[in-house]
């Protein structure tokens, strides 16, 4: 990611940008309440706050040899 600032908030075309995940991917996800935390605003605009996305892609890391503790 480069030095750009990030939004409190973003439209799921910002986190796609910002994040690699395909908007087809978050629609999906909604329909089936899985995925980061997101809000509806006004006549069903939909913003995801920047904590939620990057708490949600943080929680379920993938444990390799070398990051196992001994």
């Amino acid at each position: 990611m480069s030095n750009k600032i990030i939004p409190v908030a973003q439209t799921p075309q910002q986190v796609s940008v910002n994040y690699g995940i395909s908007t087809g991917t978050l629609a999906n996800w909604r329909t089936q309440k899985k995925g980061p935390k997101y809000f509806k605003v006004g006549s069903g605009k939909i913003l995801y706050r920047t904590v939620d996305v990057e708490a949600f892609l943080f929680s379920c890391p993938v444990l390799t040899s070398d990051s196992m503790e001994r």
